[in-house]
């Protein structure tokens, strides 16, 4: 008998005969079907599968059944399917009724997803066995055709043993609809009491009421579990996290007393990243701090710790974990510049995106769509066109690429190129119709949003189309066209009235709106969100009183609303301010916002200038051109004095210092020292592109259109609400309707 030695010598020995047999086509090595499966097996456990596929084709007449289910699996594994039909073609009748060969052709067939052949050779199974039925429902599961088990398990003329219930399990989990419910639950009651025992089976039966929502029954299977191993553990653990009871899960987690294996550190990170409270911070990094080395190289392990270290705003130790893993893939670097995106930092995307084009890796689908976020927060064209150049057409003609890119486009200011995407998608979804409404809206086109709504199907508009539609009337001031949508709507939602009611605030329609809120409390609870939209209008109105009575409102109803509330300080104490009340501003501001015990959101703008992204904050002077930024400042003040415009000292929010003036104060604010940098550079652009995180007053919107005048340039200022566009005429597009 020919054999291969444990040591390289004898395994170069071995390649060498083996190829100067197949050299000479059909000199027979083998004398024996023993001979050719022992080396076949040789070549197959060093995965030489085309060596080894090439072996049996040459010794076809001495190959027995051992032989012929080795050359199937190693069809499978080497994934040539061509190969294997060949094989099936030239079996015997005796072979194809071999149950070995059967249930590896059976398995050959799922693998390459060829659902037909399978069924055809599983119906044609006389004597099928539990082993078929299992190999044949797993299979289906795998192919997403897991409700198609529940019709072969009412054929199944045979006693499912604890494999197939395990299976069977696995599929009610799958599909998790009523039907699924009702098998499950009837083959969990009827399974024998033998199996009762069985924690495979029990846990895939944890698994199962997990996915369906009962977790008392859950509960109550694994309590009954006697050895419950890690994966039990896991399977509990997870199904509370489906079910959203995090806190539950973590209470698991403590009272683990073996072993904890990868999946278990995934679960518990992705537990901790969902709760994000001090708990969850505690477990999560302790857990972490005393992982074992051996999981520290696991992607799937670590790029939960990334997710969960990013879900807590701790960037630098994530890009520290980040930095550690020696094999990193597409899903890793994603999971990083996800964390970016969450933490308002997108422009360190474009970085890894660099970083992983010099390595090689190429983004999958969920990575692009991570990229085309990182655009859609950055606001700049810039780089929207240059993520859009190096998406693969394939992956571009993906629909949930395609309404990602309307967003971005949309999101970033460009209405044409999202429209040119919109009008390539064939098959339109919700999301394509409710992304370009959006896009129309948020750039000041409330008319044409309000078109595309009539335009689409009345079957494919849902809850976010109703409220992309109003919000687009609203910021245009459509108030007949939205209280036409508005009483079209049957199934009215918080979110829903809310932008109704922002409409009207928007007009200072204030007892409309506060009779839509009334409504809407006599059957759900009140909403913060709608009082929030009710005190905006009544900043914009100067409306101190109405303000007071919404303010103290909020407090009596949403104590706890800590971060709302602080947003309402600010735009109560702004109107104090703008009737030049400063000191008391001052005083309700700093008592409120330290009662609440909330930091205030500090103003920030944006810009790219030279490939770069550059941040300012208001009266920021940390910028190496600060000098130059301030002087231009000064001379388009000059110009716009000239020209008549006068600075409103009502939107100034505190007492002038010593040294200040109306001018000097209003001047500072970020979106004018981003324009004023813009205009700096050599040349002169003739288009400027501003992102800022909070709403643009009053005085910049004004100012900005005297500016894009003066300079004869266009400006686009993205705020925390819309799109501005501001031509060189000196208008904008909003109409002056914000």
């Amino acid at each position: 008998m020919l054999m291969i030695r444990n040591n390289s010598y004898w395994i170069y020995r071995f390649n060498r005969l083996l190829s100067s047999y197949l050299s000479k086509n059909g000199e027979n090595l083998f004398s024996s079907s023993v001979t050719l499966n022992s080396t076949m097996k040789k070549l197959f456990d060093s995965k030489q599968y085309k060596e080894a596929l090439n072996l049996f084709d040459q010794n076809f007449e001495i190959c027995n059944d051992s032989t012929i289910d080795m050359a199937i699996k190693a069809c499978t594994v080497s994934k040539d399917y061509s190969r294997g039909t060949r094989i099936q073609q030239r079996l015997s009748s005796k072979s194809l009724n071999n149950s070995y060969i059967q249930a590896t052709l059976l398995r050959f067939y799922l693998e390459f997803k060829d659902i037909d052949n399978a069924m055809h050779l599983f119906s044609s199974i006389t004597n099928k066995s539990n082993y078929i039925y299992t190999i044949m429902f797993k299979g289906l599961i795998t192919n997403n055709m897991a409700e198609k088990v529940f019709d072969l398990l009412h054929e199944m003329k045979i006693e499912p043993n604890q494999f197939t219930f395990t299976v069977v399990f696995n599929a009610c989990a799958a599909v998790a609809n009523d039907r699924a419910r009702k098998i499950g639950k009837k083959v969990l009651a009827e399974i024998p009491e033998n199996y009762r025992n069985n924690t495979i089976l029990l846990t895939s039966a944890v698994n199962m009421l997990m996915k369906f929502g009962d977790v008392e029954s859950a509960e109550r299977i694994f309590r009954s579990i006697k050895t419950k191993n890690i994966i039990t553990y896991g399977a509990m653990m997870k199904g509370y996290i489906g079910n959203e009871m995090f806190e539950k899960a973590l209470d698991l987690f403590e009272q683990i007393d073996i072993q904890l294996d990868g999946v278990t550190y995934t679960i518990v990170f992705n537990a901790c990243a969902k709760l994000c409270n001090s708990r969850a911070i505690k477990i999560g990094r302790t857990l972490l701090a005393d992982m074992p080395e051996k999981n520290r190289n696991d992607n799937v392990i670590i790029n939960s710790a990334i997710d969960m270290l990013m879900k807590f705003g701790d960037i630098k130790n994530a890009e520290r974990i980040f930095r550690s893993v020696k094999a990193k893939c597409a899903s890793t670097y994603g999971v990083l510049m996800k964390g970016y995106n969450l933490n308002g930092e997108s422009w360190k995307c474009f970085k890894i995106f660099e970083e992983m084009n010099q390595k090689g890796i190429i983004p999958d689908e969920i990575t692009w769509n991570i990229l085309i976020g990182a655009c859609s927060n950055s606001g700049m064209l810039h780089h929207c066109q240059y993520i859009m150049d190096r998406i693969p057409l394939n992956i571009q003609n993906n629909i949930q690429i395609q309404n990602s890119l309307i967003d971005m486009w949309g999101k970033c200011g460009s209405v044409e190129k999202a429209k040119n995407i919109f009008n390539l998608v064939v098959d339109r979804d919700t999301i394509t119709y409710t992304a370009m409404i959006n896009a129309f809206g948020l750039n000041g086109m409330g008319t044409r949003a309000v078109e595309l709504y009539r335009e689409m199907p009345n079957n494919l508009r849902n809850h976010f189309s109703h409220i992309c539609v109003l919000n687009a009337c609203s910021h245009a001031g459509l108030l007949h066209e939205a209280r036409t949508i508005f009483n079209e709507i049957s199934l009215k939602t918080e979110l829903i009235v809310t932008t109704m009611v922002d409409c009207l605030s928007r007009l200072f329609m204030f007892n409309g709106a506060q009779m839509l809120i009334d409504d809407y409390e006599k059957i759900n609870t009140p909403s913060i969100a709608m009082y929030m939209s009710l005190l905006s209008g009544a900043r914009n109105n100067r409306n101190s009183n109405l303000s007071e009575k919404i303010y103290e409102r909020m407090k009596s109803l949403f104590p706890n609303e800590k971060e709302s509330l602080a947003s309402g300080v600010v735009l109560l104490a702004n109107i104090y301010s703008s009737l030049g009340e400063h000191e008391e501003a001052k005083n309700f501001r700093s008592s409120q916002i330290k009662e609440l015990g909330v930091k205030v959101k500090v103003g920030l703008s944006w810009t790219e200038i030279k490939g770069q992204i550059v941040q300012f904050k208001a009266h920021d002077h940390s910028h190496p051109q600060s000098a130059e930024i301030y002087a231009k400042i000064d001379r388009l003040k000059s110009k716009a004095i000239e020209n008549g415009f006068i600075f409103d000292s009502s939107w100034i929010t505190r007492s002038l210092n010593e040294n200040e003036t109306i001018e000097s104060v209003l001047c500072g604010h970020s979106e004018l020292l981003v324009i004023a940098l813009n205009l700096i550079q050599e040349p002169v652009p003739k288009f400027i592109q501003v992102v800022k995180n909070l709403r643009v007053c009053g005085h910049c919107h004004q100012f900005t259109k005297v500016i894009a005048k003066i300079e004869q340039c266009d400006i686009v200022v993205r705020d925390a609400n819309r799109i501005h566009h501001f031509y060189p005429n000196g208008q904008c597009s909003c109409q002056d309707h914000f």
